[in-house]
C-alpha cells in the first residue's frame, strides 16, 4: 500500500471517528451498526484509496461509504417496516443540508451523542467509558486501564450500554430543564477523562495531543449550547490552564519536567488569561462546584508566573474544598501533596495514610506523591520502595526516567 494512502485513511480515521459516529448514529439511532458500517468504509478506504487515490475530502467520502453501509445493512436486517426509510430519510435530509451549503461538509452532532450516552436507562457506571469510545474513539482496553478493569469487562459493559440505546430508542438530543442538571456532570466528566487521557500521552504519542484539543473543542462546543452552566465554564477553564502548560512537561532533551520546577516563560500567557477570565465568569453565578475549584486551583498555580511563588495556603483551602464537594481517590492524594508543601512533609504523610490501602495499590500517583513526602520527611528506605513502585505503575518512559533520577537520589542519601 503506498504510504500516502495508510496514513490518510489512519489521519482521517484519528480525527473524525466520533464524528462519523454520532452523524451516523443520531440518524440509525443504532451506535453498534454505526460503528460497523464505519469500519467496513475504513477497510473499504484501505482497499480503494491505494488504487484510485486519496480523495480531496477524505472525511466526507467515509462518509458516505458508511452512510450506504448502513442503509444496506438497515435493509437485511429483520426491523420494522419504516426503519429503513426513516434512516434514507434522515441521510437525504442531512445531504440536502450538505448540498445547499455548497461545500462537502456535515453537521458536528458530538453533543448529542454525549447525552445520548447519559440517558438514564444506561447505568451510570458506564457513562464516561462509552462517551470515550463513542465519540471520541478511544479503544475500550485504553478505557479499561483508566478504570483499573479487565478489557474484557469493559467490552462487554460497552456493547451492552449501546445496545440499550437502540433499544430504548434513546433520542440524540441535548436535553433541557431538570433532564439536562441531571446528565449535565456525567457529560463534564467524559470531557475532562477524555482530556486527561489527552494529558497523559506525551512520549510521542500525536493522536494522545490530538485527544486532549478534542476534549478543548467539546468543552466549547458544550459551552456554545449552555453558556450560562458555570460548572461549563469551569471546565473549559481547567483544561486551559493545564494546556497552557504543555510545552513547559518537557525540557529541551524530552525529560519530564514536574509542575514546581517548570519555567513559567513557556506557559502560554494567552491561554492562562483566557482561563483566568472564564473562571471568573463563572464565579458571577455563584454556584461554586468541582470543576471551578480545580480550575482555581490551577489558577494559583499559573500565577507563579507573575508572582515568582506558589501560594500553597490557597492551594490547601482550595483543596478542602475539592475533598468536601468531590473526595476522588486524586483530589485526596493532591490534597496530602499540597499539606505536605503547606505544613510539613509528616502532615501530608499523616493525610494520605488515611486513604484505603485496597484503593491505592495500583494507582501511580499516591506512590509517586508518597514517595516524595516520604523524602521529604527523611525516611529514604521507605522513600526508595515507594519510587520503585511508582516506576513500575507508571505507563510513561519519561516519567519512568525522572522518578529513577529522584529513586537514585534517596538511594544515595540513604546511609544503607
Amino acid at each position: 500500500m503506498p504510504p500516502d494512502a495508510g496514513r490518510a485513511a489512519e489521519q482521517v480515521a484519528r480525527q473524525s471517528y466520533g464524528k462519523l459516529i454520532a452523524f451516523l448514529a443520531a440518524r440509525s439511532r443504532d451506535v453498534p451498526a454505526a460503528e460497523d458500517a464505519l469500519s467496513e468504509a475504513l477497510a473499504a478506504a484501505l482497499r480503494v484509496w491505494p488504487e484510485r487515490g486519496v480523495p480531496d475530502n477524505p472525511e466526507a467520502w467515509l462518509m458516505v461509504a458508511a452512510r450506504r453501509n448502513l442503509m444496506q445493512a438497515a435493509r437485511h436486517r429483520t426491523v420494522q417496516a419504516n426503519a429503513q426509510a426513516t434512516i434514507s430519510l434522515a441521510f437525504e435530509e442531512a445531504e440536502e443540508r450538505m448540498n445547499e451549503a455548497g461545500k462537502s461538509v456535515f453537521p458536528d452532532e458530538r453533543l448529542k451523542l454525549l447525552f445520548a450516552c447519559t440517558h438514564p436507562v444506561i447505568d451510570r457506571s458506564v457513562h464516561t467509558a462509552l462517551m470515550l469510545q463513542t465519540v471520541l474513539g478511544i479503544e475500550a482496553k485504553t478505557i479499561a486501564r483508566s478504570f483499573v478493569v479487565s478489557p474484557e469487562a469493559m467490552s462487554q459493559r460497552l456493547v451492552r450500554a449501546k445496545v440499550k440505546i437502540r433499544e430504548a430508542g434513546i433520542p440524540f438530543a441535548v436535553p433541557s430543564g431538570a433532564a439536562l442538571s441531571g446528565r449535565l456532570a456525567a457529560v463534564l466528566s467524559a470531557i475532562y477523562a477524555a482530556y486527561g487521557l489527552g494529558w497523559d500521552g506525551l512520549d510521542g504519542e500525536e493522536e494522545r495531543h490530538s485527544l486532549a484539543g478534542e476534549a478543548i473543542w467539546l468543552g466549547r462546543a458544550l459551552l456554545t449550547v449552555l453558556p450560562d452552566e458555570p460548572e461549563a465554564i469551569g471546565l473549559l477553564s481547567l483544561m486551559l490552564h493545564c494546556e497552557a502548560r504543555r510545552s513547559a512537561r518537557r525540557d529541551g532533551n524530552g525529560r519530564y519536567v514536574p509542575l514546581d520546577e517548570q519555567d513559567t516563560a513557556a506557559w502560554n500567557a494567552i491561554m492562562i488569561t483566557e482561563a483566568d477570565v472564564l473562571l471568573r465568569k463563572a464565579g458571577g453565578f455563584d454556584r461554586f462546584g468541582p470543576f471551578q475549584c480545580q480550575a482555581a486551583i490551577q489558577s494559583v498555580h499559573a500565577a507563579r508566573r507573575f508572582s515568582g511563588a506558589t501560594d500553597w495556603q490557597a492551594l490547601t483551602t482550595l483543596y478542602a474544598a475539592l475533598v468536601t464537594m468531590k473526595p476522588t481517590l486524586g483530589a485526596r492524594v493532591g490534597q496530602a501533596a499540597v499539606i505536605g508543601r503547606a505544613v510539613s512533609a509528616a502532615a501530608g504523610l499523616e493525610r494520605i495514610d488515611t486513604l484505603d490501602p485496597r484503593d491505592v495499590a495500583a494507582y501511580q500517583p499516591y506512590w509517586a506523591v508518597r514517595a516524595f513526602l516520604l523524602a521529604n520527611a527523611g525516611d529514604d528506605i521507605a522513600a526508595a520502595d515507594a519510587y520503585m513502585t511508582a516506576i513500575g505503575l507508571s505507563d510513561s518512559p519519561a516519567v519512568r526516567n525522572f522518578l529513577a533520577s529522584r529513586l537514585e537520589q534517596v538511594r544515595q542519601a540513604s546511609p544503607g
